[in-house]
C-alpha cells in the first residue's frame, strides 16, 4: 500500500501540482480579474456581458484537440509530443499575457476582446495537452493522487490570478499586474521542462481522419460505452444543481456579498483542497467504483446542509459549515471522477477521448439551466436542495448495477 509520502514527495507530482497551476493561471485574467480592470477603466456592464464570449474555447476545445493527437510539434522532437504543445501553448500564453498588459480597456476594447480570445484559445490548448500527458504519465494506481494534486494546483493558479492579483492592483497600475502574471506563468514553462519523459511512446494516429474517426470507433467498441456516458452526465449532476444557485439561496437568506465571498473563498477553497488530496490518495486504496459510490453518495448528501440551512434561516455558523462540507465532498467527488475520465482514455488518443469526455461531463451545466430556473421558483429552498440529493441516485445507481459490466478499460494500440 502506498504511503502519502512516498506518492506526493515523487518528482511527476511535482510537476503534475506545477502543471495543474500553470492551467489554473489564465482563466481569472481573461474572466473576473479582467472585469474589475474593465470596469475601474469605466467599460459599460453591456460590454462586460459581451466578453463572456471569450470563454467560449474552453467548451469548444474538442474541436481541436485531434490535432493535438495527430501532429508533433517543432519542439516535440526534443521534448516528445506532449511536452512539446505543452510549452508551445505556455509560450503563447506568456506572450499574449504580456500583450494584453500594454493595452488599456478603456480605450482599445476591440483589440483587449481579441487578445482575451486568443489567450482562451491558449489556454485551453494547454488543458487539452496537459491532461493527456496526465493520463500517459501515471500508472493506474498513481491517478488518484496525481489527479487531486493537479486539482490542488489549478485551485492555486486561480487564487494567484484572481485574489492575488485583485489584491496587487490596488498598491500597482494593472498594467504591471498583468506583466506579473505573465511571469508567473513561466512556473508552467520550468514545470515542463524538468517533466520526465512518458514511459512509453505511443505513435500518433497516421491522418487526420484517423484522428478524429479512430478515437471514436476505439471507444464505443468497448462494452458499455454509452452507458458510461450516460454515467459521465449523470455522476456530477446533484453537485451542479446544488451550486448552480448557492450564491442567489444565501443572498436571499440574508448574507451579504462580502460575507459570502468570505467564507466561499476562504473556508470553501481549503475544503475543496482538502477534499480533492484526501479523495486522490484514497481512491487508490479503496479503488475506483468503491471511491466513485463512497465519494458520489457524500457528494449529493452534502446538499442537505444547504436545506438545513434554508429551515434555520440566517446563521454564520450554519453557513460556514454548508460552504465546508458541500466543498470538501465537492472536492472527494472531483478526484474521483476526474481519475475515472483519465483511466477512460486510450494512451494514442488521450487528448480527443479525454476533451470528448470531459465535454459529454460539462453539458449537464448547460442543460439543467432552464429546468432548474423553473423548480427553484416553483418550490422552497429546502426542497430544492432536497431535490437536489435525490438527483444523485440515478448515476449512483448505475454505477452499483453496471460497473461490473463495462469493459472501460481501454485497448492500448
Amino acid at each position: 500500500m502506498l504511503s502519502a509520502l512516498t506518492i506526493f514527495a515523487d518528482r511527476r507530482m511535482i510537476v503534475l501540482l506545477a502543471l495543474g497551476f500553470s492551467s489554473g493561471l489564465p482563466l481569472a485574467l481573461i474572466t473576473g480579474t479582467l472585469q474589475a480592470w474593465m470596469t475601474d477603466e469605466g467599460v459599460s456592464i453591456q460590454a462586460l456581458g459581451n466578453f463572456a464570449l471569450v470563454t467560449l474555447p474552453y467548451s469548444m476545445k474538442f474541436l481541436w484537440s485531434p490535432l493535438l493527437d495527430r501532429f508533433i510539434p517543432p519542439l516535440g522532437s526534443r521534448y516528445d509530443r506532449r511536452r512539446g504543445w505543452i510549452l508551445l501553448s505556455q509560450y503563447a500564453l506568456m506572450v499574449l499575457t504580456a500583450l494584453l498588459a500594454h493595452l488599456s480597456p478603456g480605450s482599445e476594447l476591440y483589440a483587449v476582446f481579441v487578445l482575451s480570445l486568443l489567450l482562451a484559445f491558449a489556454s485551453a490548448t494547454q488543458d487539452v495537452v496537459v491532461d493527456a500527458y496526465r493520463a500517459e504519465l501515471l500508472q493506474r494506481v498513481e491517478v488518484g493522487p496525481g489527479v487531486s494534486v493537479a486539482i490542488f494546483g489549478y485551485r492555486l493558479g486561480m487564487l494567484t490570478s484572481g485574489a492575488v492579483a485583485l489584491s496587487l492592483a490596488q498598491v500597482l497600475p494593472w498594467h504591471t499586474v498583468y506583466c506579473a502574471m505573465a511571469i508567473v506563468q513561466g512556473i508552467g514553462v520550468l514545470a515542463t521542462l524538468w517533466a520526465p519523459q512518458i514511459p512509453t511512446q505511443v505513435s500518433p494516429p497516421v491522418s487526420l481522419k484517423d484522428a478524429v474517426v479512430k478515437p471514436l470507433v476505439e471507444y464505443f467498441r468497448r462494452n458499455g460505452a454509452i452507458e458510461i456516458l450516460i454515467f459521465i452526465l449523470l455522476y456530477k449532476v446533484a453537485d451542479v444543481m446544488a451550486t448552480m444557485f448557492t450564491t442567489r439561496f444565501m443572498l436571499e437568506t440574508g448574507f451579504n456579498k462580502a460575507e459570502i465571498a468570505a467564507v466561499v473563498k476562504g473556508l470553501g477553497l481549503a475544503a475543496t483542497v482538502i477534499g480533492s488530496l484526501v479523495g486522490g490518495l484514497y481512491l487508490a486504496r479503496i479503488g475506483m467504483k468503491r471511491g466513485l459510490l463512497l465519494f458520489g453518495v457524500l457528494q449529493g448528501v452534502s446538499n442537505l446542509t444547504f436545506a438545513l440551512l434554508a429551515v434555520l434561516g440566517k446563521s454564520y455558523l450554519v453557513m460556514s459549515l454548508a460552504i465546508t462540507i458541500d466543498n470538501l465532498c465537492a472536492g472527494l467527488g472531483t478526484a474521483a471522477f476526474t481519475a475515472f475520465l483519465t483511466g477512460l482514455c486510450n494512451r494514442r488518443y488521450t487528448a480527443t477521448q479525454y476533451a470528448l469526455l470531459t465535454s459529454i461531463a460539462a453539458a449537464s451545466r448547460s442543460l439543467l439551466g432552464v429546468p432548474c430556473g423553473a423548480l427553484a421558483s416553483e418550490v422552497s429552498w429546502g426542497i430544492y436542495f432536497v431535490i437536489c440529493t435525490a438527483a444523485a441516485v440515478p448515476g449512483l445507481w448505475l454505477l452499483w448495477v453496471r460497473y461490473e459490466r463495462w469493459s472501460a478499460e481501454p485497448r492500448q494500440e
